[in-house]
């Protein structure tokens, strides 16, 4: 190659210069104008896209990249850019920049406005509306709206909510110009609009920042690209406090209530590039606006080589309400503790007796002292294994203190675990937001201090879950009179959100504590359940044993390619032939990881394919939804009263009116499109999302490319969420990793040390 041809590029067949390799881009851009005929892929992260136009002169159809945000199908575009020369793609336009003309021609019109842009507008009356009016088309809906009553099909109401979408597409049209350039994706320009509404640039242009608040999806470093490019200085006090509380925020993702300042300041100095100095100024400043909170902790350490005992101290920093939740949970326990428990006359041992004899069973010694000290605690936690009996014990209690007229209600965090809850006791079990009756109007609980639960008995389960604000705001609804039993597996992956609060409580000593550690000999017979004894043990699965349930399987592969391949053969052939379970109803992988040949992105993109390929669909950035789609909903969305790890199957998808319609275990809940980035699929999913719901079949892929996840619990709690069947693929060496790492990352908590007082 000659310097030459490495400074500037080859040429390609139309002449213009092509990069070599990593060479520099050509000094002069060329010019492509053409109609965009479809998106053939496009990134939700950061609007890259590929897609193909129509240019004038040209038999096929032109691939162009680069980031095309906001444009529709049928526009016509002017891109910047140069081509280049792909090995596996062949010839593309890269784009530097574009710009966007209303389109001219009737189809290029027609593609438009079928395209799902404009609420009300399908490509079938799209095509009515072209053949009524032709090229005028857009030009009579923007000044002449009435005349669309000359179209078949189009009456009054529908003239309304076009020109009103109309009006919106112009709206967020501007916001999109304006952001284009500061990095917010198209994905997100609607939802900036529907939040601020027609102040959207006034609000983002004051403060940027604002919308890793406000806006799901955007985060801090999208906000300070856009902060940076209309003027606010890298080392300004408002850029400061805005890194410092996404920083927290972030730790509070990680599990974290708190984090220690020395820690806070060098990781937020770190990640906006400032001195130290400013952050520490800002984290004072915080203060003093009463959006974080300050608290000095002293430590006695005793240095190596001494008997003498040295203070030491600390300030950690919380975010308001999290310091909130924290210090309001241990007073609030600290409060029933130590509130007069109402004295039953009741024989124990008879009452125990009665239960036994009525439900045929025979309580082990440990469950039979659990439910004499549950019923003689104000509170206590049952924690233990699969297999050890806590829902018996659980009924026992529920049977008994209903025999004497107490008034018992259940919990449990997710949907899914309090319909386990419901079907092993045959009672009513609610989720913690249904039972204190939250108001998506007010955005908070209708029970609490003021109009508190009535109950005289509450058992919470799966409080592994449970993260320290809903922890507090359970017990701000609880009566100081009231008992509470606090069940859950202490062994299996903490809380997704901030806190432990199951660990803290039992660390603190001031509360009753039953573990459950025998496992009953019908569990016994269960492989699954022994295997998940053995996992939690530090000790590797065994998959034959005598006098077992053939429930557990391991099958090797070292590549992930061998992996990915087995799972699709389990899951569409193998275990459907052999065990008759469902591939979409029954069977739920389970990945350590998002990211990757075996993360829940590839996987899910995989086994669509392979168990609904022709549904009719709709997308959303890069992801495709099909009718009988398998979905999760990734976030609390109160409006919708759908949560965080609630799996349903898309029931219709409406085009036209750009809305999907969700069936979640018979509630059907209606998503606009733009909400749709709420929902991913879920054929598979991650072990953190699996907690608390249970599966008939769990398919879980481990292989070395997870290793910064392969932890014991993280394996124990994926095994506990099999029912009847769990197959593990992949390598040994990575099952061993699994089995070995029981280093659990502690968080910054400090439940268990209030609670000592």
């Amino acid at each position: 190659m000659t310097s030459d041809q490495l400074a500037f590029g080859n040429k390609n067949k139309k002449g213009a210069n092509i990069p070599s390799g990593q060479g520099v881009p050509p000094q002069k851009l060329d010019i492509l104008e053409g109609i965009l005929e479809n998106f053939v892929f496009s990134n939700d992260d950061n609007g890259w896209s590929v897609v193909r136009l129509n240019v004038k002169g040209n038999r096929e159809p032109v691939t162009a990249v680069g980031s095309l945000i906001g444009v529709q199908p049928g526009e016509s575009v002017r891109l910047e850019g140069y081509w280049v020369s792909d090995r596996k793609y062949g010839d593309q336009f890269k784009a530097q920049s574009f710009t966007t003309i209303k389109p001219a021609t009737l189809v290029g019109i027609e593609k438009y406005l079928g395209s799902g842009m404009i609420k009300g507008i399908g490509p079938v009356m799209a095509s009515r509306m072209v053949n009524c009016f032709g090229v005028e088309t857009l030009d009579i809906i923007e000044t002449s709206p009435a005349r669309l009553l000359e179209v078949e099909g189009i009456g009054k109401v529908r003239i309304e909510g076009i020109c009103q979408a109309w009006q919106e597409q112009k709206d967020i049209k501007e916001v999109m110009i304006f952001l284009q350039s500061h990095g917010v994706t198209t994905t997100y320009a609607i939802k900036i609009y529907k939040e601020y509404g027609n102040k959207a640039i006034d609000i983002v242009s004051e403060n940027p920042y604002r919308l890793a608040v406000d806006i799901f999806g955007i985060g801090f470093r999208t906000a300070d690209k856009i902060a940076s490019n209309i003027g606010i200085a890298a080392n300004s006090p408002q850029r400061a406090e805005a890194g410092i509380l996404h920083v927290l925020g972030s730790f509070s993702e990680d599990g974290h209530v708190c984090c220690p300042r020395a820690l806070l300041v060098e990781k937020a100095a770190e990640m906006l590039e400032i001195d130290d100095t400013i952050v520490e100024h800002a984290v004072d400043s915080l203060s003093v606006q009463g959006l974080v909170v300050i608290e000095s902790v002293a430590e006695c350490t005793v240095a190596e080589g001494s008997d003498v005992a040295e203070e030491t101290g600390d300030e950690l920093i919380y975010l308001r309400s999290l310091y909130a939740s924290e210090v309001g949970a241990a007073r609030l326990m600290r409060q029933v503790l130590e509130s007069d428990l109402v004295r039953l006359n009741i024989d124990i041992d008879k009452a125990i007796g009665g239960f036994e004899k009525e439900f045929s069973i025979e309580l082990a010694w440990q469950q039979r002292d659990a439910i004499k000290r549950a019923i003689k605690s104000k509170m206590m936690v049952v924690t233990g294994g699969p297999g050890t009996g806590k829902t018996t014990l659980i009924n026992g209690v529920i049977q008994i203190l209903k025999g004497k007229e107490r008034r018992v209600l259940l919990a449990a965090p997710t949907g899914r675990a309090a319909k386990r809850l419901s079907e092993a006791t045959g009672m009513e079990a609610k989720t913690i937001h249904r039972l204190l009756e939250f108001s998506p109007r007010a955005m908070s609980f209708e029970r609490g201090p003021d109009n508190p639960l009535e109950v005289d008995i509450l058992i919470l389960d799966e409080v592994s879950m449970v993260d320290i604000v809903l922890f507090y705001n359970v017990l701000k609804a609880l009566p100081m009179t009231s008992q509470i039993v606090l069940v859950g597996d202490v062994d299996q992956l903490p809380s997704v959100g901030p806190g432990g609060v199951l660990k803290d409580v039992i660390a603190s000593g001031c509360v009753e504590v039953v573990c459950l550690t025998e496992v009953f000999r019908q569990a016994r017979e269960s492989m699954v359940v022994m295997n998940a004894h053995a996992i939690n043990s530090g000790k590797m699965p065994y998959v034959k044993g005598e006098g077992h349930r053939r429930d557990f399987f391991v099958i090797e592969k070292d590549e992930p390619e061998e992996v990915l391949e087995t799972i699709k053969t389990l899951i569409t052939q193998r275990i459907p032939a052999h065990f008759g379970f469902s591939p979409t109803d029954d069977i739920q992988v389970l990945t350590p990881m998002h990211k990757g040949l075996l993360g829940t992105s590839n996987l899910n993109k995989e086994l669509q394919e392979l168990l609904n390929p022709e549904q009719e669909s709709i997308s959303r950035g890069s992801r495709t939804f099909r009718v009988a789609d398998k979905v999760m909903q990734i976030r609390n969305n109160y409006d919708l009263d759908v949560f965080n790890g609630d799996i349903g199957k898309i029931a219709s998808i409406d085009r036209v009116e750009r809305v999907v319609r969700v069936n979640f275990e018979g509630k059907m809940v209606l998503y606009e499109q733009s909400d749709l980035d709420e929902l991913m699929l879920a054929y598979a999913c991650s072990v953190h999302k699996a907690q608390g719901s249970e599966y008939p079949v769990v398919v879980l892929p481990l292989h070395t490319q997870h290793y910064m996840m392969l932890q014991r619990n993280l394996l124990y709690t994926a095994v506990t969420r099999g029912k009847k069947l769990v197959v593990v693929v992949g390598s040994k060496k990575a099952l061993a990793i699994a089995v070995k790492n029981n280093k659990i990352q502690d968080r910054f908590t400090r439940l268990a040390e209030r609670l000592n007082g």
